[in-house]
């Protein structure tokens, strides 16, 4: 009787660390495409990005306020600018930064705030 309770408590063991090293796998199997999509989108991101202005055209625009920052005229326009972009309504300023995440890459955006 004892040896059919632990043959039992033993299949039963068994049975665990097989549905979890599956699920390990599975988990593995999953995130190794995760990886290969992220690295097929990124490449497409980049060989569409050599023909584009759009990257550039940001840099410009994001580049002029931090510009006239050093020059003291302009400086009250700067905050003005700022104070008015901060009235704005939540969804416009989302999708502003929605933009820039689009056009440098997502993940380096989400790098830059960790």
């Amino acid at each position: 009787m004892i040896t059919g309770i632990l043959t039992a408590i033993g299949s039963i063991a068994s049975q665990w660390l097989s549905n979890k090293a599956d699920k390990s796998k599975a988990k593995h199997t999953r995130d190794i495409k995760l990886i290969e999509q992220t690295s097929d989108w990124e490449a497409i991101q980049a060989q569409n990005a050599s023909t584009s202005w759009k990257d550039e055209w940001l840099t410009l625009l994001f580049s002029v306020p931090l510009v006239m920052c050093f020059i003291p005229p302009l400086v009250p326009y700067v905050k003005e600018g700022f104070l008015v972009l901060d009235m704005m309504p939540e969804w416009y300023r989302y999708y502003l930064g929605v933009i820039v995440a689009a056009s440098f890459g997502v993940r380096q955006v989400l790098n830059f705030k960790k």
